[in-house]
């Protein structure tokens, strides 16, 4: 990996079918393919971060070490009455 100006950069290999699609939605929208790099990585971070949470708290409920609260009382405990 190589730093240039405080981010990292990689390489990374795509069928040419991707590589087409990127870059038709680059040109299409006036943005680089390195944004949309970026944003798909972003986005597939947050749900597995999002997934692994989960997966713990889940692991921690069935150990008992954790309790679940039904959805309707969270709604209400976070003001979301419907």
């Amino acid at each position: 990996m190589i730093a240039l100006r405080g981010y990292a950069m990689i390489a990374i290999r795509l069928p040419p079918s991707i590589e087409k699609r990127l870059e038709r939605l680059a040109r299409r929208t006036g943005r680089t393919k390195t944004f949309y790099a970026r944003q798909a990585i972003l986005e597939y971070l947050d749900d597995m971060e999002d997934l692994y949470l989960a997966e713990q708290a889940l692991e921690r409920v069935q150990r008992g070490e954790e309790r679940r609260v039904p959805l309707d009382d969270a709604m209400k405990r976070h003001g979301m009455e419907g």
